[in-house]
């Protein structure tokens, strides 16, 4: 056995940059112009947790982990950063970027050589993270707890310091059944457990009886999978393709059988090589193929789901929350892929985007428009739609336009992909690289294609439903024109997205142009899908169309986001600044195709010829209702949600189905109680689905709480046309999305026709 606990330090002897994190550094924590103060920041021994303390504040400390940061920005990359560009050079500054809504830590070292340090430093130990084997990242989990629980640092743990460590680790075990592992492992019988003692106390913690009775039902001979077995489990259980399973069988023994076995010699699996392979992304829940780009990308833009994002600009709530460039960034960073902007005269001749009327602060449109260049096509290549919502008077859209041109350049698109008048959008394919402004246009695309407008005075815009709605809301103070006057600049910059007012489905039947889009907020979408949800499905395979959050959601919070893609709405705006189960539906229906942001439509929704209403989804064509049967069969190393050290979760699982409204439904496993280590249900929840096209499944661990609510510990979202059936991981995410291993739940799925 190899000695785990160890400072992983070892192997980074000849690293001059991570040595000298080691010793630590005195760096500047910059969190405004004025609040600058000096910090000591030092890599701990392990390489994985950045411990660090204020220079006056006695001995509070904090720390933080590597794993937690994303990436590293160099320079002034950050709005805090910029506002003191003037005062430090670019090349001592960084910026360390965390996973999901926790915000950024901004530093500024004493020399650029000590920033290069941090620099480097940081983005090795980033890049070996993401390198490492899964049974590596457990070895660090485990070597992780183990530091924590060994509070004088002597390397070793006696019995009572091991108790207090299953309680952090969630295990409420009993005392007995704890001190025969403990004896057991105790091989050098001192009393104490050290690095590989410790190691197999905990491997023998969490033998996986689960995995180990379908191991046996299949093995042979109880020892090993020969390779004939696992051909039967891939075949039989896994509903692998049966052409191609021999090869498969192989291609597992070669990735996970550990290599120093003999196993791997026989071309069989033992019990450790079948449960890294149930661990791993080919024994998840979600199909690798479907996670990556398989959709077709060369249809009009109109006949995919597109990943959007409402007051992009907003950290917090509508009313003083704080406006940023970051919030576009880390929309993109999601996979967004149609970005708001607000935009409002501001002092010196400069736009300002900010929530009109409110307290929200204020940032320029040119940085967004910077942010947008910068950032808008890191994670996915596909097009950008930015929707303005333009306040601003003719002078300042000039400026609009002119920021929007020079800063953007080819990037933005200026006219129709070959120059001629299109009867239909472009696809997402053709669009690769562009962005694409939505905005009021004077005239139509044909106009602007076949020569020059009337003269400029009179170009006027007729008002759109967001400034209707804005209207309302704020017209008991502030009075606005029906009409508002566009600049030629800014009208030009406009192609394929006019934004125009609603009338109703047949006048857009008759009289609308591809290219003309509307918005709803919520409640007016709501009316349209109860009162002719048919003609609602019908419209969007011709047009494009917005549906925002009511303006009465200060708090920012969200509408379910799964009743408007039964509709076929393309563009549904969330805020992606509030997590909640209307985020856990985006990112799991956009998780799938690459995470590009586009996501093509079931084919009963593309064609404006065919009928499919969501309230009766059975009466399409081609109708074929399936049956899924979820067997929970037990959870692992699922987080305390408690911080108290007492405390254990008691969990269970409920599995959800978001989907045409004939297909809403949940069910739950009972609770375990005071076990959040390796709780087991064995528990079957069986749905029935009748639009399996337009079905996403979540997942959700809580911890039951008779006298109160539920506290929420995980949760794992994607569509059903996504799922592997048979015995699998769910790998469970955060409340903000992020992965928190190692949380899993391990399930059995079946799906079969009921016709």
């Amino acid at each position: 056995q190899t000695t785990l606990i160890q400072p992983v330090s070892a192997q980074w002897v000849g690293d001059d940059n991570l040595q000298s994190m080691i010793v630590g550094t005195v760096m500047r924590k910059i969190k405004s112009r004025t609040w600058k103060k000096q910090r000591y920041f030092k890599l701990q021994e392990d390489c994985m947790t950045i411990w660090y303390k204020s220079k006056k504040a006695g001995n509070a400390h904090s720390t933080f982990s590597v794993s937690d940061v994303e990436t590293v920005r160099e320079g002034h990359q950050s709005e805090v950063l910029l506002s003191i560009a003037d005062e430090f050079p670019p090349d001592r500054c960084f910026t360390l970027v965390f996973r999901g809504r926790r915000g950024n830590l901004d530093l500024v070292a004493d020399s650029a050589d000590e920033a290069q340090s941090w620099i480097k430093g940081m983005k090795k130990l980033i890049e070996n993270l993401e390198n490492m084997g899964e049974s590596e990242k457990l070895d660090q989990w485990i070597c992780e707890w183990f530091k924590k629980a060994d509070k004088n640092n002597d390397g070793r743990m006696n019995f009572r310091e091991i108790r207090v460590l299953l309680k952090m680790m969630n295990v409420d075990m009993n005392e007995h059944h704890a001190h025969r592992l403990f004896m057991t492992a105790d091989k050098s019988q001192t009393g104490t457990l050290e690095d590989d003692e410790f190691v197999l106390f905990y491997k023998m913690l969490t033998q996986r009886e689960d995995v180990l009775r379908v191991f046996q039902d299949y093995s042979g001979d109880g020892q090993k999978l020969s390779l004939r077995d696992l051909e039967e489990f891939l075949r039989d259980e896994q509903l692998e393709e049966v052409d191609g399973v021999q090869q498969l069988a192989m291609e597992l023994i070669e990735r996970y059988e550990p290599s120093d076995t003999g196993t791997k010699m026989l071309k069989a699996m033992s019990i450790d090589g079948f449960l890294m392979y149930l661990a791993s992304a080919e024994g998840s829940i979600f199909h690798p193929r479907q996670q990556s780009l398989y959709q077709d990308m060369t249809q009009p833009l109109n006949h995919y789901f597109i990943s959007s994002s409402h007051n992009t600009y907003l950290m917090e709530d509508q009313l003083r929350g704080h406006s940023s460039v970051e919030g576009y960034i880390r929309a993109f960073k999601r996979g967004c892929r149609c970005v708001e902007v607000d935009c409002w005269d501001g002092p010196n001749g400069e736009p300002i985007v900010y929530h009109g009327h409110t307290f929200t602060s204020k940032i320029l449109f040119k940085d967004v428009v910077i942010a947008l260049r910068n950032y808008a096509f890191k994670v996915s290549e596909y097009p950008v739609i930015l929707s303005t919502e333009n306040h601003c008077g003719v002078e300042q859209q000039r400026v609009m336009a002119q920021h929007l041109n020079t800063i953007l350049g080819d990037k933005l698109l200026k006219s129709t992909l070959d120059g001629k008048i299109p009867v239909s959008f472009p696809s997402p394919e053709e669009l690769k690289g562009k962005i694409l402004l939505k905005g009021k246009k004077i005239g139509g695309l044909e106009e602007s294609l076949n020569g020059p407008v009337e003269p400029e005075d009179s170009l006027t815009g007729e008002v759109s439903d967001e400034d209707e709605a804005f209207i309302q809301f704020n017209s008991r103070s502030f009075p606005q024109k029906s009409k508002q006057r566009l600049s030629k600049e800014l009208s030009d910059c406009v192609v394929y997205c006019k934004s125009v007012h609603f009338s109703s489905f047949k006048h857009s039947r008759i009289h609308s142009k591809f290219y003309e889009i509307s918005s709803f907020t919520e409640s007016k979408a709501r009316k349209h899908l109860r009162e002719a949800g048919a003609e609602f499905v019908r419209h969007n395979a011709r047009q494009l169309t917005r549906v925002y959050p009511s303006g009465l959601r200060t708090d920012s919070s969200n509408f379910n986001p799964q009743e408007m893609w039964n509709t076929g709405t393309q563009i549904v705006a969330l805020n992606f600044q509030t997590a909640g189960v209307e985020m856990d539906l985006n990112d799991g229906l956009f998780g799938q195709n690459g995470r590009c942001g586009y996501v093509l439509k079931p084919d009963f929704m593309r064609m404006s010829e065919r009928s499919f209403d969501p309230e009766v989804p059975i009466n399409r064509e081609g109708y074929r209702p399936l049956s899924l049967c979820i067997q929970v069969i037990s959870g692992q190393q699922l987080p305390k949600v408690n911080i108290k050290e007492s405390s254990v979760v008691d969990p269970f699982v409920r599995v959800e189905i978001h989907g045409v409204p004939l297909d809403q439904a949940k069910q739950e496993t009972r609770y375990i109680d005071n076990n959040g280590f390796n709780p087991v249900w064995y528990d079957t929840l069986r749905f029935t689905i009748h639009a399996p096209e337009l079905a996403l499944v979540r997942f959700v661990v809580e911890d039951y709480d008779k006298a109160s609510r539920n506290d929420f510990v995980g949760q794992y979202t994607l569509p059903f046309s996504c799922i592997q059936q048979g015995y699998r991981h769910i790998h469970l995410l955060s409340k903000d999305g992020t992965s928190i291993p190692p949380a899993s739940l391990f399930v059995h799925v079946r799906i079969t026709n009921l016709v």
